[in-house]
């Protein structure tokens, strides 16, 4: 197995979007609208000042993220990310070498800390991984996500220093 992880921008953000739409379609763990188009994701992925990644398996997309200020302003040196994995990629450690590689990635983009603003409770593999990262969660806002089985669920804030 051969994977590369590279940054992406929006004249190929098609690669991803495949998954991108199967994970938000599923509504349990991204609070973006289920019918996102192509458009709004490709605009929301890969617009200045957030950057893009893509994670290729044997040069097939497998899954991807996003990296970007967590605030503007005097909030921006802590970096705030994203991650998707296409379905047939779960369970293979793709998702913690994402999050490696975005660590590295902010670092050497100047950012102290990352901020996860809305770890939905109820994914609890995300949860249990973002730890073994040494992300803690900060806060637990009660109610905040709609999931789309389980109804109003909390989500939490994590936050690691770089």
């Amino acid at each position: 197995m051969s994977l590369e992880i590279r940054e992406i921008g929006a004249d190929e953000f098609d690669l991803v979007w495949p998954i991108f739409h199967a994970v938000v379609a599923a509504g349990d763990t991204y609070s973006y609208a289920p019918d996102i188009s192509l458009d709004e994701a490709r605009a929301m992925w890969t617009s200045a000042p957030t950057r893009c990644f893509a994670a290729l398996i044997d040069g097939a997309a497998a899954g991807c993220y996003m990296l970007r200020p967590n605030q503007p302003g005097l909030g921006s040196h802590v970096a705030n990310a994203g991650y998707m994995v296409a379905p047939h990629a779960r369970g293979q450690g793709l998702a913690g070498k994402l999050c490696e590689h975005s660590m590295a990635a902010a670092r050497a983009a100047g950012f102290l800390a990352m901020q996860f603003n809305c770890v939905v409770s109820t994914n609890e593999v995300a949860v249990k991984l973002w730890r073994k990262h040494g992300f803690a969660i900060v806060g637990t806002v009660p109610r905040a996500f709609r999931h789309a089985t389980r109804g109003l669920v909390d989500i939490h804030v994590m936050h690691r220093f770089l």
